[in-house]
């Protein structure tokens, strides 16, 4: 029998991961054609010029963002799998079962 909390959790933190990545990912992909593509990176502003920057900033912000995506989904697929392995409500003492008895 599976573990239905860890499974939703499971589902709810990969969910999230990409729900992140896709509303917030846009901001964080530029970094690397920018580095690779045409060596200067720039940050940009609604309200006034582009700015030029170092690329070694802007591609670890890429990276940590990445990362915390990552986790977001690594998370909920170990949570799948224990969900799926768990065995949590067979390991109920006979004393703690609720309902009719086995007797009768």
């Amino acid at each position: 029998m599976s573990d239905m909390r860890f499974i939703i959790l499971g589902i709810a933190l990969i969910f999230v991961g990409f729900i992140i990545l896709g509303v917030f990912g846009h901001e964080y992909q530029a970094a690397t054609l920018e580095s690779n593509e045409f060596g200067t990176c720039y940050e940009y502003f609604n309200d006034k010029p582009p700015v030029k920057i170092n690329c070694s900033f802007k591609i670890m912000d890429q990276t940590l963002f990445f990362t915390l995506i990552l986790s977001f989904i690594v998370l909920g697929i170990i949570s799948l799998i224990k969900g799926i392995k768990g065995d949590w409500d067979n390991k109920v003492k006979p004393e703690d079962v609720a309902g009719p008895s086995q007797g009768e």
